[in-house]
């Protein structure tokens, strides 16, 4: 089952914020309102996609993660970390490089998580064979679609697939290979590296289980900038014995095509949380031809896109592409010890049926909900439709929502007030005071001093 609180891991800086509307049209779940000249979350509608914070061009809203100093409470300190964190740095760094300054930084162990994949990838397969009826099968890998689907198509969350992500798997691959040199599990702490702020939300609040195996959770751009401070450029000790169960699969996993590729021909790999948002829309509608498998990301090239790369994101492919092709495929390390013992692993990958969360509807109650649809619509035949965000809100459809929800004001829409002007059926100064309701106080003074002034990185 879901945790009953959902984690997000956006936060707005109200200090920063300058109410100026660049998050609130980013957003693809329409999340966001302006509310006296402040950016507010939605936590409802919110999937931690981080498009908002990509937005912002006063940098206020970022996410929470937690303290590094946590780490030194266990005697055995784990690094766990996608493979798209090597992708990051440029080529003159080595593999044995980054991972020995890992080490230096403070952690005693680094682990990939992709390894070994082999062991998800078979878990997934078997869940597909055993679930026909359930097509297409949608990879549960992203949090952020997982969440997407929960809150927006709730009848696609049965198409979920039942596996953890890499991260639960790298974990217990860790916990395991620390066991076999006589490590106790309470000595052990794991603290995963991501590279976006959906996967804090999963690991904080994680759907499909009831508490996620990591210790904590560690921002990828932050980590990248220690690392880059204490690596050693004239080399570094092997530490190829930390990468033994990794395989061309788990390096590609997390990039577009990763998965889908292992699912036969009658599988799509779609990238970009708008794309998947057109995409489900036409599945929900059953617009799709048959397909088996479908594999989303939220994030433009996968996770070598996300919010928390500090590298460019084409590089980043590249130099994995690059990398894996040094690898052997996941197949061929079946004769692995770690491979051998993945039975009790894959009975841990297991994950809980994910429960349906809407966030769209208008009402709990069907018929209410009905009233409130057509009340909306009536309401959208006042409003002038060009989607200026003026109101607060994103769109004019979103107002009229708003509008039925109580939540919201014909007032708000500064072209209606502009009309009552004109008609006489409100004074200017009252139609000032609404605009300065919702904007702030002294918003439209001219002051270069403001946040937001020229010159001021907007």
């Amino acid at each position: 089952m879901v945790t009953a609180k959902t984690y997000h891991a956006l936060t707005v800086d109200e200090k920063k914020c300058i109410g100026c509307i660049h998050c609130m049209k980013a957003c693809p779940t329409e999340a966001i309102r302006v509310v006296g000249g402040l950016a507010e979350i939605s936590k409802e509608r919110c999937v931690d996609c981080g498009h908002c914070m990509r937005a912002c061009p006063a940098k206020a809203i970022y996410v929470e993660q937690d303290d590094l100093k946590i780490a030194k409470t266990f005697k055995y300190r784990v690094a766990l970390f996608p493979a798209v964190m090597i992708g990051q740095f440029p080529e003159k760094y080595t593999e044995n490089q980054i991972y020995a300054a890992l080490l230096k930084i403070g952690f005693t162990h680094a682990f990939e998580v992709e390894q070994p994949i082999g062991i998800l990838k078979e878990s997934m397969k078997q869940y597909c064979k055993t679930s026909p009826n359930n097509k297409p099968h949608i990879s549960s890998f992203c949090p952020a679609i997982v969440r997407l689907i929960q809150i927006r198509y709730p009848s696609l969350t049965e198409n979920l697939i039942q596996r953890k992500s890499p991260h639960d798997l790298g974990a217990h691959f860790a916990i395991n290979e620390l066991k076999k040199q006589g490590a106790k599990e309470d000595e052990i702490g794991l603290f995963y590296i991501t590279p976006c702020n959906a996967k804090i939300s999963s690991v904080k609040s994680p759907v499909g289980e009831k508490e996620s195996i990591a210790d904590g959770i560690i921002n990828m751009n932050d980590l990248y900038n220690r690392v880059m401070q204490v690596i050693n450029d004239k080399g570094a000790e092997d530490t190829s014995h930390l990468r033994e169960n990794l395989s061309r699969d788990g390096i590609l996993w997390s990039l577009t095509r990763g998965e889908s590729i292992h699912f036969g021909e009658r599988s799509m790999a779609i990238d970009g949380i708008h794309n998947v948002i057109k995409f489900l829309e036409r599945l929900e509608n059953e617009e799709v031809p048959e397909i088996d498998f479908l594999e989303l990301r939220a994030c433009d090239q996968s996770c070598a896109g996300g919010i928390l790369m500090t590298g460019n994101r084409f590089l980043t492919v590249t130099r994995l592409e690059r990398r894996a092709k040094r690898y052997p495929q996941a197949w061929k390390l079946k004769d692995s010890e770690a491979i051998k013992g993945s039975k009790e692993i894959k009975q841990k990958l297991i994950a809980d049926k994910i429960i349906p969360k809407p966030a769209f509807s208008l009402d709990k109650d069907r018929v209410r909900a009905l009233e409130k649809m057509n009340r909306a619509q009536r309401i959208i035949c006042f409003l002038p439709g060009v989607d200026c965000g003026a109101c607060g809100a994103p769109n004019c459809q979103a107002l009229a929502e708003d509008m039925v929800n109580g939540k919201a004001k014909m007032s708000d829409c500064v072209f209606l007030q502009q009309m009552w002007e004109d008609e006489g059926k409100i004074s200017t100064t009252k139609a000032f005071r609404n605009v300065e309701k919702k904007w702030g106080e002294k918003r439209f003074q001219a002051d270069c001093n403001k946040r937001g002034k020229r010159n001021e990185g907007f």
